[in-house]
Protein backbone atom coordinates (compact mmCIF):
# COMPACT_ATOMS: atom_id res chain seq x y z
CA UNK A 1 0.00 0.00 0.00
CA UNK A 2 1.77 3.42 -0.93
CA UNK A 3 1.73 6.33 0.95
CA UNK A 4 -1.16 8.08 -0.98
CA UNK A 5 -3.23 4.88 -0.38
CA UNK A 6 -2.72 5.31 3.79
CA UNK A 7 -3.42 9.22 3.43
CA UNK A 8 -6.71 8.70 1.40
CA UNK A 9 -8.05 5.70 4.14
CA UNK A 10 -6.55 7.88 6.99
CA UNK A 11 -8.33 11.06 5.65
CA UNK A 12 -11.36 8.86 5.17
CA UNK A 13 -11.88 7.54 8.55
CA UNK A 14 -11.55 10.97 9.82
CA UNK A 15 -14.22 12.74 7.82
CA UNK A 16 -17.30 13.32 9.90
CA UNK A 17 -19.97 12.05 7.31
CA UNK A 18 -17.84 8.49 6.56
CA UNK A 19 -20.00 6.35 9.59
CA UNK A 20 -22.81 7.82 7.66
CA UNK A 21 -21.68 7.06 4.70
CA UNK A 22 -20.85 3.32 5.37
CA UNK A 23 -24.23 2.75 6.99
CA UNK A 24 -26.10 4.29 3.93
CA UNK A 25 -24.42 1.96 1.88
CA UNK A 26 -24.80 -1.15 3.86
CA UNK A 27 -28.21 -0.35 3.45
CA UNK A 28 -28.15 -0.34 -0.38
CA UNK A 29 -26.71 -3.20 -0.20
CA UNK A 30 -29.60 -5.05 1.63
CA UNK A 31 -32.14 -3.48 -0.56
CA UNK A 32 -30.22 -4.77 -3.68
CA UNK A 33 -29.51 -8.30 -1.85
CA UNK A 34 -33.38 -8.45 -0.66
CA UNK A 35 -34.56 -7.78 -4.52
CA UNK A 36 -32.43 -9.93 -6.65
CA UNK A 37 -31.92 -13.36 -7.20
CA UNK A 38 -29.49 -13.06 -4.20
CA UNK A 39 -32.72 -12.66 -1.92
CA UNK A 40 -32.55 -16.31 -0.68
CA UNK A 41 -28.80 -15.99 0.26
CA UNK A 42 -29.83 -12.86 1.83
CA UNK A 43 -32.70 -14.38 3.88
CA UNK A 44 -30.56 -17.36 4.68
CA UNK A 45 -27.63 -15.34 6.35
CA UNK A 46 -30.20 -13.57 8.57
CA UNK A 47 -31.70 -17.10 9.35
CA UNK A 48 -28.43 -18.19 10.92
CA UNK A 49 -28.73 -19.63 13.94
CA UNK A 50 -27.09 -18.82 16.81
CA UNK A 51 -26.44 -20.68 20.05
CA UNK A 52 -24.54 -20.01 23.75
CA UNK A 53 -25.47 -23.14 25.92
CA UNK A 54 -23.83 -23.08 29.54
CA UNK A 55 -25.85 -26.41 31.04
CA UNK A 56 -29.29 -26.12 31.13
CA UNK A 57 -29.07 -22.41 30.20
CA UNK A 58 -29.11 -21.25 26.59
CA UNK A 59 -29.63 -18.07 24.21
CA UNK A 60 -31.08 -19.46 20.36
CA UNK A 61 -31.53 -17.05 18.26
CA UNK A 62 -31.40 -16.21 14.69
CA UNK A 63 -28.89 -14.00 13.85
CA UNK A 64 -31.25 -11.12 12.75
CA UNK A 65 -32.72 -10.75 16.53
CA UNK A 66 -28.89 -11.40 18.13
CA UNK A 67 -27.96 -7.96 15.51
CA UNK A 68 -30.89 -6.35 16.55
CA UNK A 69 -31.03 -7.38 19.86
CA UNK A 70 -27.10 -7.22 21.08
CA UNK A 71 -25.27 -5.32 18.99
CA UNK A 72 -28.06 -2.40 19.28
CA UNK A 73 -27.85 -2.75 23.08
CA UNK A 74 -23.98 -1.53 22.66
CA UNK A 75 -25.08 1.10 20.48
CA UNK A 76 -27.93 2.40 22.71
CA UNK A 77 -25.29 1.98 25.25
CA UNK A 78 -22.64 4.13 23.21
CA UNK A 79 -25.55 7.16 22.37
CA UNK A 80 -26.40 7.17 25.95
CA UNK A 81 -22.69 7.71 27.23
CA UNK A 82 -22.53 10.52 24.52
CA UNK A 83 -26.10 11.86 25.98
CA UNK A 84 -24.79 11.84 29.77
CA UNK A 85 -21.46 13.56 28.79
CA UNK A 86 -23.51 16.21 27.11
CA UNK A 87 -25.62 16.67 30.06
CA UNK A 88 -23.19 16.89 32.64
CA UNK A 89 -20.35 18.83 30.42
CA UNK A 90 -22.29 19.96 26.73
CA UNK A 91 -25.15 21.53 25.02
CA UNK A 92 -27.26 19.92 28.11
CA UNK A 93 -25.96 21.36 30.86
CA UNK A 94 -28.71 24.05 31.44
CA UNK A 95 -31.63 21.55 31.71
CA UNK A 96 -34.07 24.07 29.81
CA UNK A 97 -32.11 22.61 26.94
CA UNK A 98 -33.16 18.76 27.13
CA UNK A 99 -37.18 19.58 28.32
CA UNK A 100 -37.25 20.98 24.73
CA UNK A 101 -36.06 17.58 22.63
CA UNK A 102 -37.82 15.92 25.72
CA UNK A 103 -41.34 17.70 24.92
CA UNK A 104 -40.51 16.74 20.91
CA UNK A 105 -40.13 13.18 21.39
CA UNK A 106 -43.52 13.06 23.29
CA UNK A 107 -45.29 15.42 20.17
CA UNK A 108 -43.18 12.91 17.83
CA UNK A 109 -44.75 10.18 19.66
CA UNK A 110 -48.02 10.30 20.08
CA UNK A 111 -49.13 12.29 16.97
CA UNK A 112 -47.96 10.02 14.62
CA UNK A 113 -49.96 7.67 16.67
CA UNK A 114 -53.53 9.18 16.51
CA UNK A 115 -52.88 9.62 12.87
CA UNK A 116 -51.92 5.37 12.63
CA UNK A 117 -55.27 5.75 14.48
CA UNK A 118 -57.43 7.38 12.44
CA UNK A 119 -57.04 5.30 9.71
CA UNK A 120 -57.22 1.91 11.67
CA UNK A 121 -59.65 2.59 14.73
CA UNK A 122 -62.17 0.14 13.38
CA UNK A 123 -59.69 -2.86 12.86
CA UNK A 124 -59.18 -4.61 16.01
CA UNK A 125 -56.06 -6.64 14.67
CA UNK A 126 -54.59 -3.56 12.39
CA UNK A 127 -54.61 -1.46 15.97
CA UNK A 128 -51.82 -3.78 17.03
CA UNK A 129 -49.68 -2.45 14.93
CA UNK A 130 -50.06 1.41 16.22
CA UNK A 131 -46.42 1.63 17.75
CA UNK A 132 -44.85 1.54 14.17
CA UNK A 133 -45.29 5.16 13.08
CA UNK A 134 -44.23 6.08 17.32
CA UNK A 135 -40.43 4.75 16.63
CA UNK A 136 -37.46 6.83 15.14
CA UNK A 137 -35.02 4.36 13.80
CA UNK A 138 -32.19 6.59 15.70
CA UNK A 139 -29.35 4.97 13.40
CA UNK A 140 -30.79 6.13 10.63
CA UNK A 141 -31.43 9.83 11.45
CA UNK A 142 -28.10 10.10 12.53
CA UNK A 143 -26.71 8.92 9.57
CA UNK A 144 -28.54 11.36 7.31
CA UNK A 145 -27.61 14.24 9.93
CA UNK A 146 -24.13 13.22 9.69
CA UNK A 147 -24.28 13.68 5.65
CA UNK A 148 -25.00 17.54 6.18
CA UNK A 149 -21.36 17.74 8.28
CA UNK A 150 -21.14 21.22 9.60
CA UNK A 151 -23.59 22.78 7.86
CA UNK A 152 -25.40 21.90 10.51
CA UNK A 153 -24.75 23.53 13.80
CA UNK A 154 -23.80 21.87 17.34
CA UNK A 155 -26.90 22.48 19.34
CA UNK A 156 -29.03 21.87 16.32
CA UNK A 157 -27.10 18.39 16.27
CA UNK A 158 -27.36 17.78 20.09
CA UNK A 159 -31.34 18.74 20.32
CA UNK A 160 -31.85 16.06 17.26
CA UNK A 161 -29.88 13.42 18.52
CA UNK A 162 -31.50 13.76 22.17
CA UNK A 163 -35.03 13.85 20.20
CA UNK A 164 -34.17 10.93 18.41
CA UNK A 165 -32.96 9.36 21.69
CA UNK A 166 -35.27 9.96 23.93
CA UNK A 167 -38.29 9.03 21.62
CA UNK A 168 -36.34 5.42 21.06
CA UNK A 169 -36.28 4.89 24.78
CA UNK A 170 -39.90 6.26 25.00
CA UNK A 171 -40.80 3.60 22.22
CA UNK A 172 -39.27 1.02 24.03
CA UNK A 173 -40.53 1.28 27.49
CA UNK A 174 -44.53 1.57 25.83
CA UNK A 175 -43.60 -1.51 23.57
CA UNK A 176 -41.88 -3.39 26.53
CA UNK A 177 -45.41 -2.20 28.82
CA UNK A 178 -48.12 -3.06 26.49
CA UNK A 179 -46.56 -5.44 23.78
CA UNK A 180 -44.69 -8.30 26.26
CA UNK A 181 -47.32 -11.32 26.55
CA UNK A 182 -45.34 -12.34 29.49
CA UNK A 183 -42.52 -11.36 31.79
CA UNK A 184 -40.03 -13.48 33.39
CA UNK A 185 -40.32 -11.79 37.29
CA UNK A 186 -36.75 -13.76 38.15
CA UNK A 187 -35.31 -12.19 35.52
CA UNK A 188 -36.82 -8.72 36.11
CA UNK A 189 -35.22 -9.55 39.66
CA UNK A 190 -31.86 -10.14 38.13
CA UNK A 191 -32.44 -6.69 36.33
CA UNK A 192 -32.35 -4.80 39.64
CA UNK A 193 -30.14 -6.23 41.62
CA UNK A 194 -27.87 -5.39 38.92
CA UNK A 195 -28.73 -1.95 39.38
CA UNK A 196 -28.38 -2.10 42.51
CA UNK A 197 -24.52 -3.42 41.97
CA UNK A 198 -24.24 -0.64 39.61
CA UNK A 199 -25.36 1.98 41.76
CA UNK A 200 -22.30 0.50 44.26
CA UNK A 201 -19.57 0.34 41.58
CA UNK A 202 -20.82 4.09 40.59
CA UNK A 203 -20.20 5.46 44.30
CA UNK A 204 -16.85 3.50 44.77
CA UNK A 205 -15.89 4.42 41.11
CA UNK A 206 -13.24 1.49 40.31
CA UNK A 207 -10.28 2.10 37.86
CA UNK A 208 -11.33 -1.25 35.95
CA UNK A 209 -13.79 -1.12 33.70
CA UNK A 210 -14.61 -5.35 33.55
CA UNK A 211 -16.60 -4.61 36.76
CA UNK A 212 -19.29 -2.56 34.53
CA UNK A 213 -18.62 -4.70 31.53
CA UNK A 214 -19.68 -7.74 34.02
CA UNK A 215 -22.26 -6.33 34.92
CA UNK A 216 -23.73 -5.21 32.01
CA UNK A 217 -23.45 -8.90 30.18
CA UNK A 218 -25.43 -10.12 33.39
CA UNK A 219 -28.28 -7.36 33.04
CA UNK A 220 -28.57 -7.81 28.87
CA UNK A 221 -28.91 -11.32 29.42
CA UNK A 222 -31.42 -11.46 32.34
CA UNK A 223 -33.41 -8.15 30.34
CA UNK A 224 -33.41 -10.45 27.01
CA UNK A 225 -34.91 -13.15 29.35
CA UNK A 226 -37.78 -10.90 30.75
CA UNK A 227 -39.36 -10.33 27.84
CA UNK A 228 -38.62 -6.67 28.15
CA UNK A 229 -36.57 -5.17 24.86
CA UNK A 230 -33.11 -6.23 25.46
CA UNK A 231 -31.54 -2.68 24.27
CA UNK A 232 -32.93 -1.44 27.76
CA UNK A 233 -29.80 -2.65 29.53
CA UNK A 234 -27.43 -0.48 27.30
CA UNK A 235 -28.99 2.57 28.70
CA UNK A 236 -29.52 1.66 31.67
CA UNK A 237 -25.51 0.73 31.94
CA UNK A 238 -24.75 3.93 30.53
CA UNK A 239 -26.52 6.11 33.11
CA UNK A 240 -23.94 4.35 35.56
CA UNK A 241 -20.67 4.51 34.26
CA UNK A 242 -18.52 7.67 35.98
CA UNK A 243 -18.10 10.77 34.24
CA UNK A 244 -14.47 11.25 36.45
CA UNK A 245 -12.28 9.20 38.31
CA UNK A 246 -12.03 9.58 42.14
CA UNK A 247 -8.36 8.37 41.95
CA UNK A 248 -7.64 11.07 38.98
CA UNK A 249 -9.54 13.99 38.36
CA UNK A 250 -7.70 14.28 35.23
CA UNK A 251 -9.59 11.07 34.05
CA UNK A 252 -12.96 10.02 32.49
CA UNK A 253 -14.00 6.45 32.31
CA UNK A 254 -17.31 7.54 30.59
CA UNK A 255 -15.13 9.58 27.63
CA UNK A 256 -12.59 6.44 27.83
CA UNK A 257 -14.99 4.10 26.99
CA UNK A 258 -16.91 6.39 24.58
CA UNK A 259 -13.80 6.79 22.66
CA UNK A 260 -13.18 3.23 22.53
CA UNK A 261 -16.42 2.58 21.38
CA UNK A 262 -16.69 4.81 18.51
CA UNK A 263 -15.09 3.54 15.68
CA UNK A 264 -16.77 0.05 16.43
CA UNK A 265 -19.99 1.43 16.81
CA UNK A 266 -19.53 3.47 13.39
CA UNK A 267 -18.13 1.27 11.07
CA UNK A 268 -19.20 -1.90 12.37
CA UNK A 269 -22.45 -2.04 14.41
CA UNK A 270 -24.36 0.79 12.58
CA UNK A 271 -23.38 -1.09 9.06
CA UNK A 272 -24.53 -4.38 9.86
CA UNK A 273 -27.21 -3.50 11.37
CA UNK A 274 -28.68 -1.31 8.36
CA UNK A 275 -27.65 -4.49 6.71
CA UNK A 276 -29.93 -6.87 8.52
CA UNK A 277 -32.99 -4.10 8.14
CA UNK A 278 -33.18 -2.60 5.33
CA UNK A 279 -34.09 -5.75 2.76
CA UNK A 280 -37.47 -4.90 2.10
CA UNK A 281 -38.43 -6.97 -0.80
CA UNK A 282 -41.13 -4.78 -3.00
CA UNK A 283 -41.90 -7.54 -5.60
CA UNK A 284 -45.61 -7.82 -5.91
CA UNK A 285 -46.04 -4.46 -3.73
CA UNK A 286 -49.01 -2.70 -5.78
CA UNK A 287 -51.14 0.65 -5.15
CA UNK A 288 -53.82 -1.39 -3.07
CA UNK A 289 -51.19 -2.33 -0.82
CA UNK A 290 -49.78 1.35 -0.51
CA UNK A 291 -53.11 2.79 -0.12
CA UNK A 292 -54.41 -0.44 2.64
CA UNK A 293 -55.11 1.13 5.98
CA UNK A 294 -52.09 0.12 7.61
CA UNK A 295 -49.53 1.41 5.63
CA UNK A 296 -51.34 4.62 5.09
CA UNK A 297 -51.53 5.08 8.44
CA UNK A 298 -47.95 3.96 8.96
CA UNK A 299 -46.69 6.37 6.27
CA UNK A 300 -48.51 9.41 7.03
CA UNK A 301 -47.99 8.76 10.93
CA UNK A 302 -44.45 8.66 9.95
CA UNK A 303 -43.94 11.32 7.87
CA UNK A 304 -47.09 13.83 8.28
CA UNK A 305 -47.11 12.99 12.22
CA UNK A 306 -43.98 13.50 13.21
CA UNK A 307 -43.38 17.29 11.51
CA UNK A 308 -46.36 18.20 12.98
CA UNK A 309 -45.63 16.49 16.45
CA UNK A 310 -42.18 17.58 16.93
CA UNK A 311 -42.45 20.78 15.32
CA UNK A 312 -45.76 21.63 16.13
CA UNK A 313 -45.19 21.11 20.15
CA UNK A 314 -41.54 22.95 19.86
CA UNK A 315 -42.76 26.15 18.41
CA UNK A 316 -45.83 26.56 20.86
CA UNK A 317 -43.20 26.12 23.82
CA UNK A 318 -40.55 28.56 22.09
CA UNK A 319 -43.18 31.30 21.07
CA UNK A 320 -44.86 31.03 24.72
CA UNK A 321 -41.25 31.88 25.86
CA UNK A 322 -41.19 28.62 28.13
CA UNK A 323 -38.15 27.48 26.06
CA UNK A 324 -35.49 28.80 24.02
CA UNK A 325 -34.16 27.15 20.50
CA UNK A 326 -31.40 25.42 19.64
CA UNK A 327 -27.88 27.08 19.72
CA UNK A 328 -27.46 27.80 15.68
CA UNK A 329 -31.33 28.41 15.15
CA UNK A 330 -32.23 31.78 13.34
CA UNK A 331 -32.07 34.40 16.36
CA UNK A 332 -29.63 32.64 18.34
CA UNK A 333 -25.99 32.22 17.35
CA UNK A 334 -24.29 28.84 17.53
CA UNK A 335 -20.83 30.26 20.43
CA UNK A 336 -20.50 26.48 21.54
CA UNK A 337 -17.53 24.33 19.81
CA UNK A 338 -18.23 22.53 17.05
CA UNK A 339 -17.87 18.98 19.16
CA UNK A 340 -20.78 16.46 18.57
CA UNK A 341 -22.28 14.04 20.71
CA UNK A 342 -22.33 10.36 18.66
CA UNK A 343 -20.04 8.54 17.03
CA UNK A 344 -21.89 8.78 13.53
CA UNK A 345 -22.07 12.71 14.05
CA UNK A 346 -18.69 13.08 14.72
Amino acid sequence: MNKNQESFIHTFFKLESSGGIVLLVAAVLAFVFANTPLQSYYALFLDIPVEIRIGTFEIAKPLLLWINDGLMALFFFFITLELKREILQGELTDKRNIILPALGAVGGMVVPGLIYTFFNAADPIAMKGWAVPVVTSLPFSLAILSLLGERVPTGIKVFLTSLAIFTDIGAIILIALLYTASVSVFSLVVVACCIFILVWLNKRNPEAKSPYILMGIVMWVAMLKSGVHATLAGVILALFIPMVSKQDASRSPLKSIADDLHCVVAFFVLPIFAFANAGINISGIGLDYVLHDVPLGIALGLFVGKQVGIFGICWLAVQCKLLNCPRGCPGRPCTVPQRLAGSALQ
